[in-house]
């Protein structure tokens, strides 16, 4: 696999993630089950500044090599999460795209979920050339404790999401086909979309593009064949 000079100084690059929403309370240690407060759908992940200072990187940097493909890299998903994808299934997603779209990519790793990270889950994202994927709970229900956005719920529904009202918390459930239909067509393409978008700088531009891109090469693409 080739990779181009801009690599080099993809170490500064602002990640671009797709959100989850922050977690809002436990609903007991057991269950690990939680309520989140919705928040917007895709936002962008940024390093932070811990209380000592120190930057604070999102996610493991892979440092660009010669390589002929990209690799991936699994980490145990966390109690009570699953990884809905598996390596297979993302090497034969991204075989369908053109192949210039992910000659520069490195990395698709399925990320762990820490007692850190899940403050602030993520479906997804995109730091230089590595890709990130999150595990989603076991239940593959997502609970929420207000109505959803219109966008988040329209772009969830489109793959096949069902909401429901349950005692006055929101519910977002899958099924292992629409949750693999959610990944694999909507949230590692719009990453591979950020990966590929040299133009755009401002988050909202960078969005719209990404926002393209998935509609484009996984929605459209893949309707009309099975996942």
């Amino acid at each position: 696999m080739r990779f181009s000079n801009h690599h080099q100084s993809a170490r500064k690059a602002v990640p671009q993630a797709r959100e989850r929403a922050e977690r809002h309370q436990p609903m007991g240690r057991k269950a690990r089950s939680v309520v989140r407060p919705t928040a917007a759908h895709r936002s962008r992940s940024t390093g932070r500044m811990d209380r000592a200072g120190q930057f604070s990187a999102p996610e493991t940097w892979h440092d660009p090599v010669e390589q002929q493909q990209f690799r991936c890299v699994i980490e145990p998903a966390g109690d009570s999460f699953r990884h809905v994808v598996t390596e297979q299934e993302i090497r034969d997603r991204l075989a369908e795209l053109p192949e210039h779209f992910v000659t520069d990519l490195q990395v698709v790793q399925l990320s762990r979920m820490t007692r850190k990270r899940a403050i602030f889950p993520l479906y997804g994202m995109q730091w230089g050339p590595n890709v990130y994927l999150y595990p989603l709970e076991e239940s593959l229900i997502e609970r929420y404790a207000r109505m959803p956005k219109p966008q988040f719920r329209i772009d969830s529904e489109m793959y096949g999401g069902k909401w429901e009202e349950v005692g006055g918390i929101w519910q977002l459930t899958w099924t292992e086909q629409t949750i693999k239909d959610f990944y694999l067509n909507n949230v590692l393409i719009h990453e591979i979309g950020h990966m590929n978008d040299h133009r755009n700088r401002s988050y909202i531009d960078r969005e719209r593009y990404a926002n393209w891109f998935a509609i484009e090469f996984g929605y459209r693409a893949s309707r009309g064949r099975r996942v």
